[in-house]
């Protein structure tokens, strides 16, 4: 078998190894990545909204603690004491010492908008608050909490207000809630590098600090603060989670809203992708750096081990191949001893002339030469002596031609010299056992591109074998040959025993033979089929009981320079 052979064996044992190795790798991989992946997003998802819930409580808890203890407050005072400015100082100093500064100030405004009573680091005392928004909001409800707003001392701050009724008079007792502490209650919200946490009121504008870079989604949020966009659906839901595109950013966002302050506010979180799942995309990062060294060692180890298993292949082959030769080449030694006894009986008859023709020279020479014809007769008997010796040497040629180490190498071969020459040869054989050789080949037969010494191998056996199915009432053995259909097909028929059709189908196995012990080796047919398989020919059988046997051989004819089947062979 060719190099290519071989080269194409371990390209495909390689890319098995690969399939078979790669495939359960991969979906094992992709299951387990797919199923963590899942997982993961899960966890952090949840852990964000639980996040933001437990912010959004912590900042209603802390609007709700500021107003009731403003309630409080009132309750417990009166109007009379809250006029008096000492007294409400005292009680802002409490509430500073109790709560850390988160109250900024206390204010005590009446039913006019003015404000009579303040306890604070600002001069608000008699402050007009007659058209704030804050003030026309408290005097539809008993409790009001503001947006952030400057106001009049000029920076960011909100208020709480509560409503109050004393004779007949309404009052509304404020204070301004510490924007800096409050506003640390949403900056705590900070994960990764990009995960921060903001408050916004209805009309999108912003309730705590914001960084510089949600500047540019000041539109995206009115429209989300107007219920204008893809989360319109989600402003009422405590903690709703969605991943969309930020226009602002452009990339893949975590967003989780929740409304707070009765929904006046939108606490919203947001996170790129990206960051919220980095160690996600580093452990698949970390997949598929150990894939690709596994895919590695996999293709390496596949291609040491396909190159390995394919020279294996060959030295076994070119095992086989040597011992196929020997077999072959037994078989022929054994057919020369077959041939034997008829080649020396073949070889006997001209002796016996050349021996019988020297001794009649030998007493015409005591004769003389000159004694009427005996030099013309001593001619004679020398003429005869060389062509009985030229008869002799063409014999053992034949022999020794055919008894010739097996010599592989495929050449053209014209089967019906091959045929002549082999039946020729066993001629003689076939003649001791009363068997005619007939033959009828074919005129322009194509050439076979074949080995010589294993054809002749074939022929010889096949024809011993069917003399032997004759052996020894006689018959006929028919030889012909024919083209058709692109291949040369040789039939070899005799009229001899016939073969049990039980054993046809065993008749090309190695060591099968029906010839009593000592009479065969079984391996005649196995050799044949071993070599015209390898021609890549075939080789079929009739038989029937009593009537003989028909091998079929056909062999692909051999190709011209232009593709055609070779006919210069002439039969």
């Amino acid at each position: 078998m060719s190099n290519r052979y071989y080269h194409g064996l371990a390209k495909s044992m390689m890319f098995t190894i690969i399939l078979v190795s790669f495939t359960p790798l991969l979906i094992i991989t992709l299951l387990a990545g797919y199923q963590y992946s899942v997982a993961y997003k899960a966890k952090v998802i949840a852990h964000l909204r639980e996040l933001v819930l437990k912010h959004d409580q912590n900042v209603d808890s802390y609007l709700k603690e500021r107003i009731a203890e403003i309630q409080v407050l009132a309750d417990l005072e009166g109007i009379d004491n809250l006029k008096n400015e000492d007294r409400l100082k005292a009680l802002h100093i409490s509430l500073l010492r109790h709560h850390r500064g988160d109250f900024v100030d206390l204010g005590l405004v009446n039913s006019k908008g003015v404000q009579v009573a303040y306890a604070g680091p600002f001069n608000l005392r008699g402050a007009d608050y007659a058209n704030a928004d804050w003030f026309k909001n408290i005097q539809e409800r008993q409790i009001y909490v503001s947006d952030v707003f400057l106001g009049l001392r000029g920076v960011p701050h909100f208020i709480i207000a509560v409503l109050l009724e004393s004779g007949g008079e309404k009052w509304v007792l404020r204070t301004t809630l510490d924007f800096i502490a409050f506003n640390k209650l949403v900056e705590d919200i900070r994960i990764g590098e990009t995960g921060l946490a903001f408050i916004i009121n209805r009309k999108g504008e912003f309730q705590t600090t914001p960084r510089e870079d949600l500047i540019k989604e000041v539109p995206y949020l009115k429209e989300l603060a107007a219920g204008k966009n893809e989360f319109s659906g989600l402003l009422r839901r405590r903690a709703s989670i969605s991943i969309k595109t930020n226009p602002a950013t452009g990339h893949e966002t975590i967003f989780v809203i929740s409304p707070i302050k009765n929904g006046n506010w939108l606490m919203i979180y947001q996170q790129d992708v990206s960051d919220a799942f980095s160690d996600l995309n580093q452990a698949r990062n970390l997949a598929t750096v150990v894939l690709l060294l596994g895919g590695v060692a996999i293709i390496a180890m596949a291609y040491l081990m396909s190159k390995r298993m394919a020279r294996k292949v060959e030295m076994s082959d070119l095992e086989k191949d040597m011992m196929n030769e020997q077999v072959i080449e037994a078989g022929k030694l054994a057919s020369v001893g077959e041939l034997a006894a008829g080649i020396a009986h073949e070889i006997n008859n001209p002796v016996a002339i050349m021996v019988e023709e020297a001794g009649w020279i030998q007493d015409l020479l005591e004769e003389g030469l000159y004694v009427e014809d005996n030099e013309r007769e001593v001619s004679r008997a020398l003429t005869q002596i060389r062509s009985q010796g030229t008869r002799c040497k063409d014999i053992t040629h034949k022999l020794l031609s055919f008894a010739h180490k097996i010599d592989p190498t495929i050449i053209r071969v014209c089967l019906n010299d091959l045929i002549h020459e082999m039946a020729d040869l066993c001629e003689q054989r076939a003649k001791y056992a009363n068997v005619n050789i007939e033959t009828s080949l074919a005129d322009n037969l194509p050439g076979v591109a074949a080995s010589p010494s294993e054809l002749q191998q074939v022929f010889l056996n096949l024809i011993n074998n069917a003399i032997d199915s004759m052996d020894p009432k006689g018959g006929e053995l028919d030889i012909s040959t024919r083209f058709e259909d692109g291949v040369v097909v040789v039939s070899i028929s005799d009229t001899g025993c016939g073969i049990p059709k039980s054993n046809l189908s065993r008749i090309f196995d190695p060591f099968f033979t029906t010839k009593p012990v000592g009479k065969g080796t079984g391996l005649g047919l196995s050799i044949i089929y071993g070599i015209i398989s390898k021609m890549n020919g075939e080789i079929t059988v009739k038989s029937a009981l009593d009537k003989g046997t028909v091998f079929t051989l056909k062999l692909p004819a051999a190709k011209d320079e232009s593709g055609r089947p070779d006919l210069e062979c002439d039969g």
